[in-house]
Formats: C-alpha cells, sequence, structure tokens
C-alpha cells in the first residue's frame, strides 16, 4: 500500500492491540467482530495488507504483522496515545471520554503536530489509562503484568493498566480512586460466584465486578 488509509491504521492497531497484553493472536473473524465489519471486508484488506508486506497471513490462519507492519502499527499507537493523553493534561477531558476523540485525531494530525505535542507534555512514557506510548522509533518499554481477575488471595500490585473498553467502569473505578499507579492487595480472588474483593493503601476495601477485573492489569 504506498499511503496509508484510514480503514488500513485501524486494522493494523486492531492486530497490534490484540496481542500487546497476552500472547494469542488474533484471527480474521475475531478482527471482524472488533472492527464491527464483515468478514469478507476484513479478507480484502487483510490481503492487501498482506500484499503490501504489512502482514503475514495464510487463509483461515491467524494473523501476525511483518517488521513494516508493526513498525506502521506503533507509529498510529504512539498518536491515538499521545492524543489521549493531550486532551486529558492539556484540554480538561475525563479519561472515559478520549477515546472516541483519539479516534478520530490519529488518523489527521501532522508528524510536526505529534512532535510538538510530546514535546508540551514533557514525552510521556504512558497514557491516562497505563498503556505504554511507543518512541518515535516504536520501542515500548512495558513492565511485566497480570490481568487482575486472575490474580490470587495476597496478591499485591501497582496498576499499570486499565483498558478504555468500557468508559462506564472508568467512571466507577475513579469514583474508588482506582487507576493507573494504584497500589491494590487481593483479599478474595475472583470466583465464579464472588466478586473479586481488593483492599487500597488506605486500609478500604473493595468489591470489584467480574467485567471490571478484567480490565485491569497489575505488576506481577
Amino acid at each position: 500500500m504506498k499511503q496509508s488509509t484510514p480503514a488500513a491504521e485501524d486494522y493494523l492497531k486492531t492486530i497490534y492491540g490484540h496481542t500487546e497484553w497476552q500472547p494469542n493472536l488474533i484471527t480474521p473473524s475475531v478482527l471482524a467482530a472488533r472492527l464491527g465489519i464483515a468478514p469478507s471486508s476484513v479478507t480484502e484488506m487483510v490481503k492487501k495488507l498482506a500484499a503490501a508486506g504489512l502482514l503475514h497471513h495464510v487463509p483461515y490462519g491467524p494473523l501476525m504483522l511483518t517488521p513494516a507492519g508493526l513498525r506502521a502499527a506503533t507509529a498510529v499507537v504512539r498518536r491515538h496515545r499521545l492524543i489521549e493523553t493531550w486532551l486529558v493534561r492539556d484540554m480538561g477531558f475525563h479519561w472515559d471520554e478520549v477515546h472516541e476523540e483519539a479516534e478520530v485525531l490519529e488518523h489527521s494530525i501532522s508528524d510536526r503536530l505529534l512532535d510538538a505535542m510530546d514535546a508540551r507534555l514533557g514525552h510521556p512514557a504512558h497514557d491516562p489509562h497505563g498503556d505504554p506510548i511507543p518512541d518515535a522509533n516504536g520501542a515500548v518499554a512495558r513492565e511485566p503484568a497480570i490481568l487482575l481477575a486472575q490474580a490470587t488471595a495476597g496478591h499485591s500490585g501497582r496498576v499499570l493498566r486499565i483498558s478504555d473498553k468500557d468508559s462506564a467502569i472508568l467512571r466507577d473505578l475513579a469514583t474508588d480512586s482506582i487507576g493507573p499507579g494504584s497500589a491494590l492487595t487481593v483479599v478474595e480472588a475472583l470466583t465464579v460466584v464472588e466478586p473479586l474483593t481488593v483492599r487500597l493503601p488506605d486500609g478500604q476495601i473493595r468489591q470489584l465486578s467480574p467485567a471490571a477485573a478484567e480490565l485491569i492489569w497489575v505488576s506481577a
């Protein structure tokens, strides 16, 4: 593909994001569900991305970014996360309001504006949700983490990342003063019948729903 398009960037970013916090590769059917489009449309775009040298793909198999695809994907991710950080720090947005705005702006701002934004923000390493921001070369620094839903009783760690998948959960966590950097200790592990219970540094106890526990990563 001689010139990147918003659609191609969305594909690459989604493929990258799928394996950012877990090892299983994404399949075309899962990619179609994530993007909310027909599987036939995914098939056509996957062929184009593979022909452009951005994807490794065999029919009906999972998708893997090539080195060139990884560079392109991290460039989009960098724009998205810097924009989210700028919206929160400089524009007064809350962390549950920035994802959709960044989805639009990431395809339109220039590299010059992005570099100026990065410098103004002091070259942040993480966005408001704790996701690492790739540097200008695509390098990412990531601390070992486990999903809170899989943590056992007694595990203590800092919140490293909270997925922005559910805005309502982000608002609820903010009300409980839980965000990136928060120290948590698991009091009761998540079970099929019981919510996960954590202790905050001030001794307060909070119960988290399974949906919330599935969106939070803590230090391992």
